[in-house]
Order: structure tokens, then C-alpha cells, then sequence
């Protein structure tokens, strides 16, 4: 027993004795052979320094930038008809069937209406970032388009219609803090286009007005036309056609009462000045404004659908273009800046760096090697090396060293901007090394005991 307790022990120390030629384990040294080695704590200081190193990252094609929106302004209606005439009946006696009382509410922006945004005189973090205010007057008009939005450079496209000024401003100080630019601005109405009354008949001057943020009346309507010129007003009427509804005011009762002078119109009445008992000419008006506005109804929906075709075709187009660049991208086509993990990391490969913008040593670590394992890789020695662009150090590398045993210093991880080329070493633990050692060398101790004993 004693002579095969001493063969088994010269056995294990042979093989012990033999460790250096069984496992060799990678580490950073200051001299590497023919390349000078330089190693660097990682402090606040000389994440500056590193970060020095001059890199703009790769940049993605235009078509990931670009939209697919149109600047296409409203189409016109085209010529309209002559407005109807028809021979002066003398009516015997005129009824009262006046319009009901409305409240229309707060003034709501529509299709055709130019908006200005306005800026405090001095302001510069819109007019810089947004090109929201023109150089001269601070002021520049954006026209609500057929889809119910205005285009503002370097902002996109910003629904509308159918809003308040309130909302319509809250709505485009949304998007302005979703863009990160502090907004400094007011939105006015400089052109009234969506919401229109129609003057016709006995008046001076037959009109479409524009209804403003200041309520229009039946009286500053006629007024505005011209005034009435009928010369017999004993039979004349003022007679207001609104959805489908023909209302009718003598005008004896129309002068009369300021419940009928103050009524408030809305958009798409009709007015008509007439005398005629049988109505055959205010109805002839009436269905010319009501065809009218059906065929700027129907111009409207057809520059509607042409700009949904033009922008499904260029979505179509720059989604192939995108696709085609992804499939470039997955299989090798296009360049691209990569680091190196290596060492004791949970999957040693190259990391790509993104696109358009800086990647850290962290990034690298927890997404690109999925983190260092504690029981195998040894956190106070962890490495980024980067070989020299100067020809004349003759690719001297610089091993920036990060000792994270303690963990407040994982976040100058977070700090450390990568380079194209840099990689990164995680060395493992002393307990790790001897592990391996006693994992190589198990199976030629077992090998040289069985026979040591049965010799």
C-alpha cells in the first residue's frame, strides 16, 4: 500500500508540474512581444481623454429620413355658373317664417384657412430649430390643405381642422415638445376661407363672405353686399335657405325687430333679396349656391384621393427602398464599424456599432455579450484595447482598464464612447484558471493512478 500511495502522488505531481504546458490563460501585460502595450486606469478623466479619439458614426440612407407627405395647396372649383335671373313678380302678401336662433360656438379652423404663427419679437429657438417665423416680418402663412393639415418645415404635417385656435395651439405645442423645441408662439387666422355666406338678390353688390372670429349678422351681411336697392320695399323680403330649411323675413319686419337684424348666420347660408311672390328666383339662387358647393365638394375629394394615391406611392417606394437596404445589411453588403468582445464573456463575437449615433462600453457589455458572468469572468479586470492611428507608433495599443469590482464604477462604463477596431477583454478568475487546470489535467491523473496502482 505504501509503494502505490507513493506511485499516485508522483503520478499528481507529475501532472501537476506539467499545468503549464496543459492550459494557457489570455491576459493584458504592459509588453506584448514586438507591440508596446500601454495600460490605463478608466477614471472620469481618462474617459475624456478616450473619448478625444475622433469617430462619426455610419449613417443611414436618406429614404429612413425622408416622408411621404405632400405640400399640394387646394385645387380651385374652376369657373362657376352666371347667377340666375328671373322677371319681377309683385308678391300680394309676404308671411314671416324666420330662421331659428343659433349659437355656432368658438370659431373652428377648416379647410382653405391660412393660419400665422406668430412669436414674441427676439424669439429664436422656433424661428432657428422650426423655421416656423419668415426672416423679415416674424410672420408666414400655412394653408389648411385638403386632408385638414398644414406642413411646417423640419416639423411634419399637424391636423387641424375641425379645431379651436386653443386646441389647434395645443395641438402644435404637442408636437413642437415632442420634437424637443421649446415653443414660444401664438396662432392667428390671417385668411377666413373654410366657412362662407352667400349675399344675392336686390343688393348693391351680390357677395360669398367669409365668416370670422366675430360673429356675422343677417345686417352686417347686407350691409356688407351693398346694402338692399330694391326701390318698392313694401314687398320685398330677405330670405335665408340653410340645410335644406327656406326662412323668409318681410322686410317690413326685417327693419322692424333686432332679433332679426342681430341673427347670427352660419357656414353654407344663403341669402336672397327679393320681391317675388312664387320664389321662383330666390329658388333658382339657392340651387345655384347648393350646386356650387357640390361640385367644390366633389373637386375637393377627388385632390383628396389623388394625394392618398401619390403618398401610398411613395410609401410603397420607400419601404422597398428600405427593404432592400435591410436585406443589404443582413447579408454582409453594406459596411459597417464593428468591436470585438472577448475573454469571459457569455458570448464571445463582434458587435456591431450603430448607426447615427454613439455606442458606450456598457452598450457593448450587457447588449452585445449579454453581460459578464460573475462566477467565470474577473469584473476588476476588464479592458478595452485600441491600437494607435498614428504610423509612427507602429500600432501601439492602449489598454484602457476598468476595475469594476466596484460597481459605482460601472458607470463610467456608460461614459466610454467605442471606436471602429476597439476590443474589449474580460479576463477570468484565479479560481477560474485553477478550475480549468484541474478540468485538463483530471483525465491523465486518473489515466496515470489506475496504472500506477495496478502495476
Amino acid at each position: 500500500m505504501t509503494l502505490r500511495a507513493g506511485l499516485l502522488g508522483g503520478a499528481i505531481a507529475l501532472g501537476l508540474s506539467g499545468c503549464g504546458a496543459v492550459y494557457t490563460s489570455p491576459k493584458v501585460a504592459e509588453q506584448a512581444g514586438s507591440t508596446n502595450v500601454r495600460v490605463l486606469a478608466v477614471s472620469g478623466e481618462s474617459v475624456l481623454l478616450a473619448n478625444r479619439a475622433p469617430y462619426n458614426p455610419r449613417t443611414l440612407p436618406a429614404i429612413f429620413s425622408s416622408t411621404t407627405g405632400s405640400n399640394g395647396a387646394l385645387r380651385g372649383a374652376g369657373a362657376l355658373p352666371s347667377a340666375p335671373f328671373s322677371p319681377e313678380v309683385r308678391p300680394s302678401d309676404l308671411d314671416l317664417r324666420p330662421p331659428p336662433s343659433v349659437s355656432p360656438g368658438p370659431y373652428e379652423i377648416g379647410v382653405g384657412d391660412v393660419l400665422i404663427i406668430a412669436s414674441p419679437s427676439g424669439s429664436s429657438t422656433v424661428e432657428e430649430l422650426s423655421g416656423l417665423l419668415a426672416a423679415q416680418n416674424r410672420r408666414q402663412g400655412y394653408t389648411v390643405q385638403d386632408d385638414g393639415a398644414i406642413t411646417i418645415p423640419d416639423i411634419g404635417r399637424i391636423s387641424v381642422a375641425g379645431l379651436t385656435l386653443g386646441e389647434a395651439e395645443a395641438e402644435v405645442f404637442d408636437i413642437l415638445v415632442q420634437k424637443q423645441v421649446e415653443p414660444s408662439f401664438s396662432i392667428e387666422v390671417s385668411e377666413f376661407n373654410s366657412q362662407r355666406v352667400s349675399v344675392g338678390g336686390a343688393v348693391g353688390n351680390p357677395a360669398v363672405l367669409p365668416i370670422t372670429l366675430i360673429p356675422l349678422t343677417l345686417e352686417q351681411a347686407l350691409a356688407a353686399a351693398g346694402g338692399i336697392t330694391l326701390e318698392d320695399q313694401d314687398f320685398a323680403s330677405v330670405r335665408l335657405y340653410r340645410d335644406g330649411t327656406l326662412y323668409q323675413i318681410p322686410l317690413k319686419d326685417f327693419y322692424a325687430s333686432d332679433r332679426y337684424l342681430n341673427a347670427r348666420l352660419l357656414d353654407g347660408d344663403s341669402i336672397f333679396v327679393d320681391t317675388e311672390y312664387n320664389l321662383e328666383r330666390a329658388e333658382a339662387y339657392f340651387e345655384q349656391q347648393i350646386r356650387v358647393a357640390e361640385f367644390r365638394q366633389i373637386s375637393r375629394v377627388q385632390a383628396l384621393n389623388e394625394l392618398q394615391t401619390e403618398v401610398s406611392l411613395r410609401r410603397a417606394q420607400a419601404d422597398e427602398a428600405r427593404a432592400n437596404f435591410q436585406v443589404r445589411l443582413d447579408t454582409g453588403a453594406v459596411k459597417r464599424d464593428y468591436v470585438y468582445l472577448a475573454g469571459e464573456v457569455k458570448a464571445q463575437a463582434r458587435y456591431p456599432l450603430p448607426f447615427e449615433q454613439q455606442a458606450s462600453l456598457a452598450d457593448a457589455l450587457f447588449d452585445g455579450a449579454g453581460g459578464v458572468p460573475t462566477q467565470t469572468g474577473d469584473l476588476s479586470q476588464i479592458y478595452v484595447l485600441r491600437a494607435s492611428t498614428n504610423p509612427r507608433e507602429f500600432g501601439a495599443v492602449t489598454a484602457w482598464h476598468l476595475n469594476a469590482k466596484n460597481a459605482a464604477n460601472l458607470v463610467l462604463a456608460s461614459r466610454f464612447e467605442l471606436r471602429p477596431d476597439d476590443i474589449i477583454f474580460v479576463a477570468e478568475q484565479p479560481v477560474t484558471k485553477w478550475s480549468r487546470v484541474i478540468q485538463q489535467i483530471t483525465p491523465s491523473l486518473i489515466t496515470s493512478s489506475v496504472g500506477a496502482v495496478t502495476n
